[in-house]
């Protein structure tokens, strides 16, 4: 078996992967801010490092997983910076900071399971761990790099970067940074503009508040990870992994004051997928271009022509390698679900086909067969080549449908190639790739999808948006489903 080669984001190169310890691996991504519906620029992450969980472990190796939730607060760097999204949120829907938090982590949750991702060894929140955010900063302090005014507390970037590489892994000159950092709420109190907050003073009207050294307040977004990884994966641990937009400024402020506390780097690799843009612009609130997991699934955004099952989300992702840019279209969505239908029917004909044994082989196509199955450990070697793994499939699916309807001889591979065969699907489309065949999804999670819909369209008529939960019962009458609202409050659904 040939070693596995990944792309190390901190030194923009391919390097060998070598756990620290042989056989145990460590695994650290960054979670959902859970304010709100996660959205298809969400799905990419955590579908990329399902991947990067499952492949780890189809190689021998004991993988602790740590992927955390933030719920306490994750006001912005590069917005207002008392800004609470949590609590924000709650206030629109009228929710308790921690209802809310439970609804869209539930929500997050359901939506991995349609994905079929594996769920994490630990998923730890940043409200739960509170005490360690607040020793990480105290350590911060007392090795002098971090400073506090007016009960907030900031990290000393100018003082860090005298002497460590700080905007490596993002590629950012601290002297531009200087130059180009917008004027911000709170930026008076920082000795510098690119100092960021471990620690905020909470203003009155602020509702997620805890008691700390400093004034009652709440954790800064970067050390929540800082504070986390470190304890359950240690002071050093093999890969964190995220979404390349987090390299700055979250991931570069993670290394920034994990070093601090800990006198060392905390992560050997740094990984980063690409985005998943529209129109070439990136998904995100702020390009008013979010399209919600859930109407992905249903159907009900005006830029969707159609539903898309889950897997189809999924195959549309892998279809692309993880670090380049993936563009959404319908066409393309639609071209992924013939792809998909096309290659799990030539994997289900595999499955009945057997061998002519004693006959003759093309000796020829069975070693061309062979070759292609070889080539897909060595694409998922070349940092988890997915796309390449897929084209793979695709170029053995004409013979094995080629078998199928006598264009190609039942004897033209040997029963040795017919097991390797039926191992390579398995393996890769099963096992690795996480897909599954969409009708056996289909039945048992229509009322989870249909519970999801009523609930949206419920909090919708709530806040007298109306527009929204008739574009639900329009859309879903289209498809052939009846919602009823029953005198009780409650809500039945029929398909014709």
């Amino acid at each position: 078996m040939s070693d596995l080669f990944v792309y190390n984001s901190y030194t923009r190169q391919k390097e060998k992967f070598e756990p620290i310890t042989p056989g145990y691996v460590g695994l650290y991504v960054c979670g959902p801010t859970v304010s709100g519906e996660s959205h298809m620029g969400h799905a990419r992450p955590y579908i990329t490092f399902d991947i990067v969980y499952r492949y780890l472990t189809h190689l021998g190796n004991k993988v602790r997983y740590v992927r955390n939730i933030t719920d306490a607060g994750h006001f912005e760097e590069e917005g207002r910076e008392a800004e609470d999204k949590v609590a924000t949120k709650a206030k629109l829907e009228r929710l308790e900071p921690m209802e809310l938090v439970h609804k869209y982590t539930n929500m997050f949750h359901w939506a991995m399971r349609l994905f079929n991702c594996i769920d994490p060894s630990i998923e730890p929140t940043a409200t739960g761990h509170i005490i360690e955010q607040i020793d990480m900063i105290e350590t911060i302090i007392k090795k002098g790099y971090a400073y506090e005014k007016n009960g907030s507390v900031y990290f000393d970037v100018k003082k860090y970067a005298q002497d460590h590489p700080y905007g490596k892994l993002s590629g950012r000159v601290l002297e531009d940074l200087l130059e180009t950092t917008r004027d911000l709420d709170g930026q008076d109190e920082k000795n510098n503009k690119v100092d960021f907050a471990l620690w905020k003073n909470a203003p009155p009207e602020h509702i997620m508040r805890w008691k700390s050294p400093w004034g009652e307040g709440f954790p800064g977004w970067h050390i929540e990870c800082s504070a986390m990884s470190s304890k359950y994966l240690g002071e050093t641990f093999d890969i964190h992994g995220g979404g390349m937009d987090l390299q700055f400024p979250h991931h570069e402020s993670e290394i920034a004051q994990s070093t601090i506390a800990h006198g060392h780097p905390p992560v050997r690799y740094w990984m980063h997928n690409n985005m998943i843009t529209i129109n070439g612009k990136k998904m995100g609130k702020s390009y008013n271009n979010v399209i919600k997991l859930s109407e992905l699934f249903t159907g009900t955004h005006p830029l969707l022509e159609q539903a898309y099952h889950p897997m189809v989300i999924r195959f549309y992702i892998l279809q692309t390698h993880y670090r380049s840019t993936l563009d959404f279209s319908n066409e393309a969505l639609q071209a992924s679900e013939k792809a998909l239908r096309r290659l799990w029917d030539a994997y289900e004909v595999l499955q009945k086909l057997q061998p002519n044994t004693g006959a003759a082989t093309d000796a020829a196509l069975d070693a061309q067969v062979n070759k292609w199955c070889a080539e897909c450990e060595e694409f998922m070697n070349d940092d988890l080549n997915t796309a390449k793994v897929i084209a793979n499939l695709f170029e053995i699916a004409p013979v094995i449908n080629g078998i199928k309807g006598g264009q190609v001889a039942a004897n033209a591979l040997s029963a040795e190639t017919y097991a390797t065969l039926r191992t390579t699907f398995k393996t890769y489309l099963e096992d690795i790739m996480g897909l599954q065949p969409m009708q056996v999804q289909q039945s048992n999670k229509l009322d989870q999808v249909m519970q999801l819909l009523v609930e949206i369209r419920k909090e919708a008529r709530t806040r007298k948006d109306f527009a929204t939960s008739d574009q639900i019962r329009n859309k879903l009458a289209e498809a052939g489903i009846q919602l009823k609202d029953e005198k009780d409050g409650s809500v039945s659904y029929t398909i014709e």
